[in-house]
């Protein structure tokens, strides 16, 4: 049974880790959403309308971020708005990573160390998945036809 138990807790922590990475492109519209939500329902919007609001300012986040990077050709602006999705999700990288090592490791030092790399981790992820470009043409590499 400690068996089974050591192969669901591993399982688990994979599990938990690729959702981590996939989820870190989303950390901007998520903190977009939360900050606008909050501040709704602080000014008296009631839950259903901090969590309107919230959606309603996540979306839009998230959309304009990808438009502009799809049609900006600039180097210098599409690194910037690279690097709008790329900071919050390596700032959720590091909470994510500290918040485990937390439990598991003693060493302060080391935590510290481990989340940095684990921030780093993730913000690398968070960059390749932004960036990645569909290419629009044929498959095989040529763009015209033999």
């Amino acid at each position: 049974m400690i068996f089974i138990g050591i192969l669901l807790s591993m399982a688990t922590i994979a599990f938990l880790c690729w959702l981590l990475f996939t989820l870190a492109v989303f950390a901007l519209p998520l903190f977009a959403g939360i900050t606008a939500g909050t501040w709704a329902y602080g000014t008296g919007a009631g839950w259903p309308g901090a969590i309107l609001v919230g959606f309603a300012a996540a979306a839009p986040t998230f959309g304009l971020c990808h438009f502009l990077f799809a049609i900006v050709r600039t180097t210098w602006v599409r690194l910037l708005i690279a690097a709008a999705f790329v900071v919050p999700a390596a700032a959720a990288g590091f909470h994510a990573t500290h918040g485990i090592l937390k439990h598991t490791m003693p060493s302060q030092p080391w935590q510290m160390v481990f989340s940095i790399i684990g921030a780093g981790v993730v913000g690398i992820v968070a960059f390749v998945r932004i960036t990645e470009t569909k290419a629009f043409g044929p498959s095989n590499g040529h763009s015209s036809p033999p």
